[in-house]
């Protein structure tokens, strides 16, 4: 299937040290996601609980950034729960649904994220002819910290004392943004501004 140049489709497969059910519960609490995986998730707001019971209906409001110099506000609303499975309708900078699945494979948990969106931020929209392998690229370096993260959280939540628990790292915070990685984008910026403007105009 051909996608628009603002169309994202990426799967993403962790293995990790747990069960369906604790990973279930760390994903499923979205507050606490600005806590774990911080290099992502800069704020995190539920805005309504859903089922209390499967978290249904569960809408969230969420800030976020990966290491490219721009931050995205976007919602998303549980919409499918199944065992080992659910499914979030995102709408804001980011248009379209994730589904998280979960399996047992023995001792360890395989993570898939399938994660199919339209980027609508002007920046995204506008630039993604030029640039789609550079937010691609982000995306992917988001799910990375995210599955260093989580193994970090877990070793927290297995650890079996406080001297354990203190040697155990603090997550990877946000990027802060060094000059030659903000010249490279703002080149890449400048050269996409004037490819939309000739194309533009040849379209006019």
């Amino acid at each position: 299937m051909n996608l628009a140049d603002n169309d994202y489709h990426f799967i993403t497969t962790w293995r990790v040290p747990s069960t369906v059910e604790e990973i279930t519960a760390i994903l499923g609490n979205a507050p606490d996601l600005a806590r774990w995986w911080p290099s992502v998730y800069l704020e995190v707001t539920e805005l309504a609980p859903g089922d209390p019971a499967t978290g249904l209906g569960r809408e969230v409001g969420l800030f976020t950034k990966g290491w490219l110099p721009y931050t995205l506000r976007w919602q998303f609303t549980v919409t499918d729960v199944r065992p080992g499975s659910f499914r979030l309708d995102a709408r804001g900078d980011f248009n379209g649904r994730g589904i998280w699945t979960l399996t047992q494979d023995g001792p360890e948990v395989v993570v898939t994220y399938d994660w199919w969106v339209r980027a609508d931020k002007p920046l995204l929209r506008d630039l993604s002819f030029i640039m789609k392998p550079l937010f691609s690229a982000n995306h992917h370096w988001a799910m990375r910290q995210g599955e260093r993260s989580l193994l970090l959280e877990l070793a927290r939540r297995h650890s079996r004392s406080a001297a354990e628990r203190a040697v155990i790292p603090a997550p990877p915070g946000p990027t802060r943004w060094w000059p030659a990685p903000a010249l490279l984008l703002a080149g890449a910026v400048v050269m996409g501004v004037y490819a939309l403007t000739r194309r533009k105009r040849r379209g006019a």
